[in-house]
């Protein structure tokens, strides 16, 4: 290849196709919007000033989308990270949280560098399916306090902004519907004069550009030791929620993603944000969604200009975006929530052919997130419900039968399926050690042994066998299965 054609093959394509440009810069701005009203409501949650919620955003945003995995996935303030991280403001103060996310940071590109992200290997469908429908709840819900005494002209202008995300897709999609609804009803809002909650009404914009510099905490083992604890959370759930949002962005586009590369990225996106004087966060799903499925966007370009609007529009346009209704807003993301969750998943039809366990854990994934408004807690109690419906179902398919020689001297049990902790409890009470004859063949041929329950459990049945003076001959063990029961036969009876 040409030095050339290797130049054009590095180039983004928003840099060569106008069309990509427009859509990644107009997606950006949307998102920029959408995140301010939220940003302000994480400081909130956290207990520290709106324009420390609002940089975090910036930083977060403009940091990953240069180090991050995902392409087009937007990282900035959470509700998750805020409800971990708050107790350590409250408790100690500004300087500690700063300090605990920095040190977040660091725990995610240790864990990112450990290889974390290939446990995500292990979150089945159902709770993915459960997880992308608890987020859309989520959004939902959190639409519900901005329709509560509110004046009676919120309704309607929810109303039309929704009929606008809705129709105006179906005429054109040279600008997204998102944007056109946020400007019109603004428009309509202060033309006409209508008294409605603003932007401006959740708290004051940022005036000045956030300085970096270092905690103001004593730098001792008792700090670290304090702050610690909060950091590893913070550091999880960050690490939980935006592993799930990529792979959810990954089905969405039908292109892959470096998990590890998003994880250390998540890490350094918080240390950069920590040093800036940001609250941390993580992937925000709500918003990646607006960013890749309601607006089009699919490269990095849209997720950096989303941080960098985001600080434009409350620099130098804070008086404008003030004024912009909460009500457009709220049915952006109410539309959000709609395309967001899988409908498919409850149909009936669907319901009648899915295997009752999947639909179990679907439903507990849903219920444990939606109760205690984290992402994180819900994917790892579906997850461990899933390997448990997993275990039950691989345990029943373990089967032993045996067959008699004509002769009566030897009798053969052949033993079927998986052989693990589950389904091996029971594989010691289906031999009859008393009427065997004297020579036992225990077929594995169709059989695979997975951990030292199952050596132990075979070494129990030829302990019985030879307490009355029969023989017992295992044969047809796979390579695995052979080298594993070769190194733990008789060394795991109790002492």
């Amino acid at each position: 290849m040409s030095p050339a054609a290797r130049l054009r093959a590095l180039k983004p394509d928003w840099l060569s196709d106008p069309k990509v440009w427009r859509t990644e810069v107009l997606a950006g701005l949307v998102v920029a919007l959408a995140l301010i009203p939220e940003a302000i409501s994480f400081s909130v949650i956290t207990g520290v000033d709106p324009a420390i919620g609002l940089f975090t955003s910036f930083t977060m945003a403009v940091t990953i989308a240069v180090v991050g995995g995902r392409r087009a996935m937007v990282s900035a303030a959470t509700g998750a990270v805020a409800l971990v991280i708050a107790p350590l403001n409250r408790e100690h103060g500004l300087g500690y949280l700063l300090a605990g996310v920095i040190l977040a940071g660091v725990f995610q590109v240790a864990l990112g560098a450990l290889g974390v992200a290939k446990l995500m290997r292990f979150v089945p469908r159902s709770v993915m399916v459960g997880f992308v429908n608890a987020l859309a709840i989520l959004v939902f819900m959190a639409q519900v306090p901005e329709m509560r005494n509110v004046p009676w002209a919120v309704y309607p202008l929810i109303a039309g902004g929704l009929a606008l995300l809705v129709l105006l897709p179906r005429i054109t999609t040279v600008v997204p519907a998102p944007l056109v609804s946020v400007v019109a009803l603004t428009l309509i809002t202060v033309a006409a004069g209508i008294a409605v909650p603003t932007v401006g009404d959740k708290g004051d914009l940022p005036s000045a550009l956030p300085v970096p510099g270092l905690p103001d905490v004593p730098f001792t083992l008792e700090t670290l030791t304090t702050v610690a604890p909060y950091a590893f959370a913070t550091a999880l759930v960050g690490l939980m929620e935006s592993l799930m949002t990529a792979k959810l962005v990954d089905d969405i586009t039908d292109t892959r993603s470096s998990k590890t590369r998003e994880s250390i990225g998540q890490g350094i996106a918080n240390i950069v944000t920590g040093f800036f004087g940001g609250m941390g966060g993580c992937a925000v799903v709500g918003q990646t969604m607006i960013n890749v499925k309601v607006s089009g966007a699919r490269t990095r370009l849209s997720t950096f200009l989303a941080g960098a609007f985001l600080l434009v529009l409350c620099l130098a346009f804070g008086p404008v975006v003030s004024e912009i209704p909460m009500a457009a807003l709220v049915a952006v993301m109410i539309m959000v929530s709609f395309a967001a969750f899988d409908w498919h998943s409850v149909a009936p039809g669907t319901l009648k052919r899915m295997p009752a366990g999947e639909i179990a854990v679907m439903v507990i994934t849903v219920v444990c997130v939606v109760a205690t408004h984290n992402l994180a807690v819900g994917v790892v109690v579906g997850s461990l419900t899933a390997v448990v419906v997993f275990a039950r179902r691989v345990a029943r398919l373990a089967d032993v039968t045996a067959v008699t020689d004509p002769d009566g001297t030897s009798v053969v049990y052949r033993v079927t399926g998986a052989l693990f902790f589950a389904s091996s409890n029971d594989l010691v009470g289906r031999f009859d050690y008393a009427g065997d004859p004297a020579r036992i063949v225990i077929d594995l041929s169709a059989a695979h042994i997975w951990d030292a329950s199952s050596v132990a459990a075979l070494d129990a049945v030829e302990t019985k066998y030879a307490q009355r003076g029969k023989t017992v001959e295992i044969t047809g063990l796979n390579q695995p299965s052979a080298h594993l029961h070769a190194r733990l036969t008789g060394e795991l009876a109790s002492h």
